[in-house]
């Protein structure tokens, strides 16, 4: 992350009822920087990146895929949307699901992006749903906002023909 993105000022915020984005430090009042640390909160966390000591608790099923800030291959979109699928299925169950990154911006946001696209959203009002709950910050990654313009699918179809 570039220093002029500001952390976040909560660890993590409720996107829909039951699906939650954030990542793995956070802001508090007065500018204090602190790790966002996951005990049992949720019963699902999926993490886009894997920092030691941010947990979550033993028994929180952990689902992770680290992918990059940045262009995606194929088989990186593929686990964005097995994530997307494996999160939504989740909630249909009535669990409660964290789906974090470094600070909860780009790659936490790709993923419940496609959660809600899944769900009815095009992709503009995902996107602005999200930045609405989490942060104006959110998706501020332009590639993955193209990637979810084009759809994931469709962009893991083209990625793979690329390479």
């Amino acid at each position: 992350m570039g220093s002029d993105v500001p952390a976040p000022g909560r660890p993590w915020d409720e996107i829909v009822p039951g699906l939650w984005m954030g990542g793995h430090e956070f802001r508090r009042p007065g500018g204090r920087v602190e790790f966002a640390v996951v005990g049992d909160e949720f019963d699902l966390v999926q993490s886009l990146l894997r920092l030691p000591g941010h947990g979550p608790g033993p028994g929180v099923e952990h689902q992770v895929w680290p992918i990059p800030d940045g262009p995606l291959d194929g088989t990186q979109l593929a686990g964005v949307i097995r994530l997307a699928r494996t999160a939504g299925e989740a909630l249909d169950e009535g669990r409660r699901v964290l789906v974090r990154c470094y600070h909860g911006y780009n790659r936490s946001g790709l993923v419940i992006a496609h959660v809600l696209m899944g769900r009815g959203r095009s992709a503009e009002e995902a996107m602005r749903l999200i930045r609405t709950r989490r942060s104006p910050w959110a998706l501020h990654n332009e590639l993955f906002a193209e990637y979810l313009r084009t759809g994931l699918d469709t962009a893991r179809l083209l990625e793979e023909l690329a390479e």
